[in-house]
């Protein structure tokens, strides 16, 4: 019988799991370091068009509902990309420190941040694994650690490396069940003999690790969905890539029936698709573990 109160169990099961997005990731053969290198333009115009600026607005009104304040607070982001969280923490009245190893986002990230007209954002293109948290004096000292939809959380020991860096709060996001794309559900029949299976990703293990080894947390998971629009080239890239994480070769037959697929089907190199799946998002209370009350304003 499994004990599902046994940390070191579910520890191994999380680091072990051939299905956890690293592990995934390293099987494909695809470095999480780079793997936005060729899209870091793309993504950076998601993130700031009126759907990303919601997405975004949604999150920080989320976590302002659980006590986090942005004015005067010292924020650590991990894996800020080209800015998405950093420019409205600064914006807010933080004080911003992002790391970002891509160099094409932390480039479009130092772009962005230039235009802030008060506050300004320090940027770190180390690894935030390879980074000494001591030397740098990076433990213990940050009111908000935040690490969103970022590699950089894949076991239980990398949990704690982003834990020791926060006093008051940590926030880490994650895919909570399968990636959803319309382009994938239409090729994946056309390439592969087996139906694609549902997977519930790694936000299991990191709720219930946290609820075994006794922290305090507010946890929210959410169906979020967004539309992207790429040319075929691109489409035809990033669709190679899911399908070698879903366990696919690519291979000069698989990428043909793609590439003819994708060139019948939009002949004018507009491809419009829906992206997206189920969200996993924790805030961790370090310092104070009530629950926070919200004084409301009156009408």
């Amino acid at each position: 019988m499994i004990d599902l109160f046994d940390e070191g169990l579910w520890e191994k099961a999380w680091k072990e799991d051939p299905h956890s997005f690293a592990n995934k990731m390293k099987k494909a053969g695809i470095d999480a370091t780079h793997s936005f290198d060729h899209k870091a333009k793309a993504f950076n115009e998601q993130v700031f068009n009126e759907e990303g600026r919601l997405r975004t607005k949604r999150i920080m009104n989320w976590l302002e509902g659980q006590g986090v304040q942005y004015k005067d607070a010292s924020i650590l982001d991990i894996g800020a990309a080209s800015g998405g969280f950093s420019i409205p923490f600064a914006e807010r009245g933080a004080s911003v420190t992002s790391v970002e190893p891509c160099l094409p986002l932390a480039e479009l990230l130092e772009e962005n941040a230039a235009k802030l007209k008060h506050g300004a954002i320090d940027i770190v293109t180390q690894p935030f694994e390879h980074i000494d948290l001591q030397g740098m004096g990076w433990e213990n000292k940050f009111d908000l650690v935040f690490v969103s939809m970022c590699p950089v959380v894949s076991d239980w020991e990398s949990v704690l490396r982003v834990l020791s860096c926060a006093k008051q709060y940590c926030y880490i996001s994650m895919s909570a069940g399968s990636h959803v794309s319309s382009l994938v559900d239409e090729v994946w029949p056309l390439v592969a003999s087996q139906s694609l299976k549902p997977q519930h990703m790694e936000m299991g293990y990191l709720l219930h690790l946290l609820y075994i080894k006794g922290y305090a947390f507010q946890s929210l998971v959410t169906r979020e969905m967004k539309t992207t629009e790429s040319s075929r080239v691109e489409v035809l890239n990033e669709l190679m890539i899911r399908l070698k994480m879903n366990g696919l070769v690519d291979d000069e037959r698989t990428r043909g029936i793609v590439a003819e697929y994708l060139e019948q089907k939009y002949p004018d190199d507009r491809v419009i698709f829906q992206e997206g799946g189920r969200y996993g998002k924790v805030l961790v209370q370090l310092q104070d573990q009530n629950m926070y009350t919200r004084e409301l304003q009156q009408a």
